[in-house]
């Protein structure tokens, strides 16, 4: 043994790969026949006795190669769950004027959420079509506001602390 014992090598010095896959020849038991001569050839293999484990044509892995099952429709299937669900029934004028009429009187009691839910539509949409004037949305703004300082104001030390360096961080951005 040649060189120094302390500086032999304790790991591998390349990964070991698995080898190619080597599959059977499908021809290697076809019936060869040769037609006008020799120019041409007619290879007829035998089913065989037992599946080969390389074959897709038993059990296709890929859909697109199993037969196709007919459906009621002739159009796929929708690929989002919420587009299930039929589009909702617009609103006759006389409705949104209700609508309205209600958000106006008492914006506190009639909300977004409340009137979508009566009014079977989005709560986007009742913001949209009845619209609170600017002075009673900064109102709701700032009780809003004042809500959040109030559960600020039951937060621990810590929590408080890390919220400060994060609005310090992000004032940097």
């Amino acid at each position: 043994m040649k060189g120094n014992p302390i500086a032999a090598r304790t790991y591998a010095t390349r990964r070991p790969e698995k080898p190619p896959a080597r599959f059977p020849d499908p021809l290697r038991n076809a019936v060869v026949t040769p037609l006008e001569g020799g120019k041409l050839s007619f290879i007829h293999r035998p089913p065989p006795s037992v599946p080969s484990p390389h074959s897709t044509t038993l059990d296709p892995a890929s859909p697109l190669l199993r037969p196709a099952v007919p459906t009621g429709s002739a159009l796929p299937p929708l690929l989002r769950p919420s587009e299930y669900r039929p589009a909702p029934a617009r609103l006759s004028r006389e409705d949104i004027d209700r609508l309205r009429v209600l958000r106006q009187s008492d914006p506190n009691l009639y909300s977004c959420a409340k009137l979508a839910k009566m009014f079977d539509c989005t709560p986007s949409f009742v913001s949209q079509v009845a619209a609170l004037p600017r002075t009673l949305r900064r109102a709701f703004g700032r009780k809003q506001e004042a809500k959040v300082e109030r559960v600020k104001a039951g937060w621990g030390e810590r929590k408080a602390t890390f919220r400060a360096i994060r609005e310090k961080r992000r004032a940097f951005w």
